[in-house]
C-alpha cells in the first residue's frame, strides 16, 4: 500500500486546460481571486491532506466508527482515535469554507477550487470525507431556501466545520421513493414560546443517515423531510425542518439535548469510519426550511450538489486505487518480461496485459477528472452569469450543469467500481488479501453507485428530464463541442486515429439521442429501458471530447507531462471509446425483452 501523493499536476492541468479557470476568474463575480492563488492554496490542502488525512484511511477501515448504547442517556457513536485531531485539524485549516457567502466567514472561491479539495480529501480518506460533503450540502440548502436568522446562526459554524450537517429523507417503508415517507411535524406553541417562534415537534424514524451522529463536534444540524398535519399525499406533502442536535439559547449558546437519537449503526461492506445512522426522531424540536410542502423542491438544493460531489467519489478512488496498482506493479517481481534475459525475474508492470489494465486506469482517470472538473466550472459561469445580470448565459449554463449532474454521477462511480477491482486484479491474490489495503478502496467504491439516487435513477432522469431540456439542444450543443474538438485533434500527430473515433462516438450518440427522444413519446418503458446504456454511452462520449480538449492543450507543452496526457488521451480514443458503438444496440432496444418473463420464470 503506497502513501497518499496528491495529483496536484493533473488537478492543475484540468482546471487550466479543461475548465479554464482563468475565464471564471475573469469573471466579476469571482474576479476577487484569480488562478494563481486558487493553485497555491490547492498545493497546501494536498500537502495537508497527504499529511494529516490519508493516514488515518487505514484506521477507518479497520477499527471504524462504533455504536455504543447510552448510559443512562443517549446512544453515541465513537471514531476512530485518530479522526479527532485529523478533523479539528480540517476545521482550524479553514479550508472547508472556500467556495461559500464571505457573509457568513466564506472566501467566496469557485466551486472548481471546492471540486478540487473535495478530490483530495476524499482520495485521502473516503469515509471522512463524507462528513464534510454532507455538510457543505447541508450549507447550500440552508443558505438557498433558510431565513435570515437560520442563516446567521448556523451557517457560520457550519461553514468552519465546527458544525456538521446532514440529510434525511428515507425512512425503512421508503427507500429511493421519498414521496412516501410518513415522519410527521406539528406546530408546537410551548416550543415556539421557549425555543424561538414556529417551532415543530418532529418524530420519525430516519435511515440511511450519514454521519448522523460522531463524537467530534459540539453540534449537528439535521435536515429532516416530515409531514405537516393535513398534507397531500406523496411529495407535495413533503417539508424540510431543521432539527438541531443541541438546541441553542437565546445568545446563541449550546442549550439542552434535542430528542433526536442514533438508534444503531449499520455494519457495511465498506466505508467502515463513516457511521450509516438509523436516527429516531421522539417530538424533537425543529423548524422550517422554506415554506410549507417546498421540501421536496428544496432538499434537491442539496442533492444535486451530492451528486456532484458523489461522482467525484469515483474519481478519487480510482485514483488512490491507481497509485496502489502502480506501486505494486513496480514492485512485485513475476514471471520474466518478453525480451528480459533468461532465469530473470521481472516487475509485472512490464508484462502486456498489466500494462494495459494500468493504462485503462490512468485514461479513466483523466477522462473523469476532466469530467467532474467541467460539470463544477459549468456552475460557477451559471453563477457568474446570474450575478451580471446575463440571464440568457446563466440560463444555458445552468442547462449543462444539469445536464452533466447525472453523467457525472453516473459514469464515474460505475466506473470507479471498475477502475478499484483493476487495482485488486493487478495485485493478484495478495489485492484480495486485506492487508494489501486494496480491497478496502474496492469495498469503499461500491457504495457511490447507489448514493443520492442509484444509477438507474440517475440514468432515468437523464432521459426523462434532461433529454428533453429546450427541445434536445442541451445535448445538441454538448456533442457539437465535442465534434469541435475531435476537429482541433487532426492538428496533434499521432491523434488522427482518436479524431475519428470521436467522430464516429458524436455520430453514434447522436442517433442515440433521437431515437430515445421519439421514443419517449410513445413507449416509456423501452426509454427507461435503454437509459442506463444511453448514459454511458453519452457519458464516454463526452468524456472523450473532453479529454480531445485536453490532448490539444499537452501537445503544446512539448514536456513529458505533455506527451504522457497525449498518449492516455490516444489510449482512451482507441481503446475505450470504441465501445460508444457497441451500446447503440441496448439503447436501440424495445424493453420486450425485459418484461417477457415474468417474476416466477425469471426464479
Amino acid at each position: 500500500m503506497s502513501d497518499y501523493q496528491p495529483p496536484l499536476d493533473d488537478i492543475r492541468f484540468v482546471m487550466d486546460q479543461v475548465a479554464d479557470l482563468d475565464s471564471i476568474t475573469a469573471s466579476e463575480r469571482f474576479g476577487h481571486v484569480d488562478a494563481d492563488t486558487i493553485h497555491d492554496v490547492i498545493a497546501e490542502v494536498g500537502r495537508f491532506m497527504a499529511e494529516v488525512i490519508a493516514p488515518t484511511n487505514r484506521d477507518g477501515d479497520t477499527i471504524g466508527s462504533q455504536w455504543h448504547a447510552g448510559d443512562g442517556g443517549p446512544a453515541t457513536v465513537v471514531t476512530p482515535d485518530s479522526f479527532k485531531p485529523a478533523y479539528a485539524k480540517w476545521v482550524e485549516s479553514g479550508f472547508g469554507a472556500m467556495p461559500f457567502d464571505p457573509d457568513y466567514g466564506g472566501a467566496g472561491f469557485p466551486w472548481l477550487s471546492a471540486i478540487a479539495v473535495q478530490e483530495l480529501l476524499t482520495s485521502a480518506n473516503m469515509a471522512l470525507s463524507l462528513c464534510p460533503l454532507l455538510t457543505q450540502g447541508a450549507i447550500d440548502a440552508i443558505h438557498a431556501h433558510g431565513s435570515d436568522e437560520q442563516k446567521a446562526t448556523y451557517l457560520p459554524k457550519m461553514l468552519t466545520g465546527e458544525w456538521t450537517g446532514t440529510m434525511n429523507l428515507t425512512e425503512p417503508q421508503a427507500g429511493s421513493d421519498v414521496g412516501a415517507v410518513t415522519s410527521k411535524a406539528e406546530p408546537d406553541a410551548e416550543a415556539s414560546e421557549r425555543w424561538g417562534a414556529d417551532a415543530y415537534r418532529i418524530t420519525g424514524q430516519k435511515i440511511f443517515i450519514t454521519w448522523g451522529e460522531q463524537d467530534f463536534t459540539d453540534n449537528i444540524v439535521h435536515l429532516v423531510l416530515a409531514r405537516t398535519p393535513g398534507s397531500p399525499p406523496g411529495t407535495k406533502g413533503i417539508s424540510m425542518f431543521l432539527v438541531p442536535k443541541f438546541l441553542l439559547e437565546a445568545d446563541g449558546s449550546i442549550g439542552e439535548r434535542n430528542a433526536a437519537e442514533v438508534v444503531s449503526i449499520e455494519h457495511k461492506l465498506g466505508i467502515h469510519g463513516s457511521p450509516t445512522c438509523v436516527m429516531s426522531y421522539d417530538n424533537a424540536i425543529g423548524w422550517l426550511v422554506g415554506g410549507e410542502h417546498e421540501g421536496m423542491r428544496n432538499m434537491f438544493t442539496m442533492m444535486n450538489n451530492a451528486r456532484l460531489s458523489v461522482g467525484l467519489e469515483g474519481l478519487s478512488i480510482s485514483e488512490r486505487a491507481y497509485q496502489d496498482a502502480l506501486q505494486y506493479s513496480q514492485e512485485r517481481l513475476q514471471g520474466r518480461a518478453i525480451g528480459a534475459p533468461a532465469g530473470t525475474s521481472s516487475p509485472i508492470i512490464e508484462h502486456p496485459d498489466v500494462r494495459r489494465m494500468l493504462m485503462t486506469q490512468r485514461s479513466w482517470i483523466d477522462a473523469m477528472r476532466a469530467l467532474v472538473y467541467t460539470n463544477a466550472a459549468a456552475l460557477d459561469r451559471a453563477d457568474a452569469a446570474k450575478a451580471a445580470g446575463d440571464a440568457d448565459q446563466a440560463r444555458f449554463w445552468q442547462e449543462r450543469a444539469d445536464l452533466l449532474i447525472p453523467l457525472t454521477k453516473g459514469l464515474c462511480t460505475d466506473v470507479g467500481n471498475e477502475m478499484t477491482s483493476l487495482a485488486v486484479q493487478i495485485h493478484g491474490g495478495m489485492g484480495y488479501v486485506e492487508e494489501t489495503g486494496v480491497a478496502q478502496h474496492y469495498r469503499d467504491a461500491r457504495i457511490a453507485a447507489i448514493y443520492e439516487g442509484t444509477n438507474g435513477i440517475q440514468a432515468a432522469d437523464l432521459v426523462g428530464r434532461k433529454l428533453g431540456m429546450r427541445g434536445g439542444g442541451v445535448v445538441t450543443d454538448l456533442l457539437d463541442e465535442c465534434e469541435q474538438n475531435a476537429a482541433a485533434t487532426d492538428q496533434v500527430d499521432g491523434m488522427g486515429a482518436f479524431g475519428d473515433r470521436l467522430r464516429d462516438a458524436v455520430a453514434t450518440a447522436r442517433t442515440a439521442t433521437a431515437h430515445l427522444v421519439e421514443v419517449g413519446q410513445s413507449d416509456p418503458k423501452s426509454l427507461l429501458g435503454s437509459s442506463s446504456p444511453y448514459l454511458r454511452l453519452l457519458g464516454t462520449t463526452v468524456c472523450a471530447g473532453l479529454v480531445a480538449k485536453g490532448a490539444v492543450a499537452a501537445a503544446e507543452r512539448g514536456d513529458d507531462f505533455g506527451r504522457a496526457k497525449v498518449v492516455s488521451a490516444k489510449f482512451f480514443g482507441e481503446q475505450i471509446l470504441p465501445t460508444v458503438q457497441g451500446l447503440l444496440p441496448a439503447v436501440q432496444a424495445t424493453a420486450d425483452d425485459l418484461y417477457a418473463l415474468d417474476a416466477a420464470q425469471l426464479g
